[in-house]
């Protein structure tokens, strides 16, 4: 199988990662997360509508910069107005353009409950999350071994935050639901070619226990698209370029909030 976008991405940060003397174990003693809950802003309650999960994205690695003078602040200002649920902050600097820096502009000028988006591969990447005022850190079934993987789930939860499992195939479902999730994000994106499948999306959802969170990734531009993951029973989308490149982000982020949600089972 050919190396993906993703492998490279991996192997950067696990270079970073091997770098980092921090005593994880004495951090973790002393980190407690005490925000808004992650998890529990997604449940859907008495809400009708589906969630959105605003993205505060620069770049990508295949589409380059998507906004070259972004302002993490203001923007999250805009989505928290356009009634997101939460905000996901890409903190990748090497191929996003990201940083923590991003996350803690993002942390100051709202009280929603985020995300820290990137690739986290050790354990001092979730403990950052955590003291850096995510609700949730995300972790990658495709990079990560079943160990690595329980572990940082747990330690997630230890101190405090959630832990959203991406998966792109039923059998990473099944590793992430041995692993101890309780937040899955399907991305609809195949790794290696990358195009956009949702029937294989919906699928993986049809197999996932009625009691995790289950959240749509990559691919979504518009309110039909929205309205298909609804369909397929998500709980929650997470929307990152469509938003950054639209000329009226909040005005879009309105109309992805006012799908109505299909409950499962």
């Amino acid at each position: 199988m050919e190396p993906t976008y993703l492998d490279t991405i991996i192997e950067s940060h696990r270079r970073r990662a091997a770098l980092d003397s921090r005593d994880w174990r004495a951090r973790a003693e002393e980190i407690v997360y005490e925000g808004p809950p992650f998890a529990n802003a997604l449940r859907q309650g008495s809400s009708p509508f589906i969630k959105v999960i605003a993205e505060v994205k620069r770049r990508s690695p295949s589409k380059g910069w998507l906004g070259t003078n972004l302002d993490p602040g203001a923007l999250a200002r805009i989505y928290r107005d356009g009634d997101a649920t939460a905000v996901s902050v890409l903190t990748d600097s090497e191929f996003f353009a990201g940083s923590l820096d991003d996350l803690r502009a993002v942390r100051r000028a709202i009280g929603l409950p985020l995300l820290r988006k990137d690739f986290t591969v050790c354990e001092n990447d979730v403990l950052d999350a955590a003291e850096e005022g995510a609700g949730a850190v995300l972790l990658i079934v495709a990079a990560l071994s079943d160990t690595e993987l329980t572990a940082f789930v747990e330690l997630a939860h230890r101190c405090g935050i959630d832990a959203l499992v991406e998966v792109h195939t039923a059998e990473e479902a099944t590793r992430a639901l041995e692993a101890g999730a309780r937040i899955i994000g399907v991305n609809q994106r195949d790794l290696q070619t990358f195009e956009i499948d949702p029937v294989r999306t919906a699928s993986i959802v049809g197999e996932l226990p009625l009691e995790c969170l289950i959240i749509c990734e990559s691919g979504l531009k518009d309110v039909g698209d929205v309205e298909r993951a609804a369909q397929a029973g998500f709980d929650a989308v997470l929307i990152g370029e469509a938003l950054v490149i639209a000329p009226d982000p909040g005005t879009l982020l309105k109309s992805f909030s006012l799908v109505p949600s299909v409950p499962r089972g």
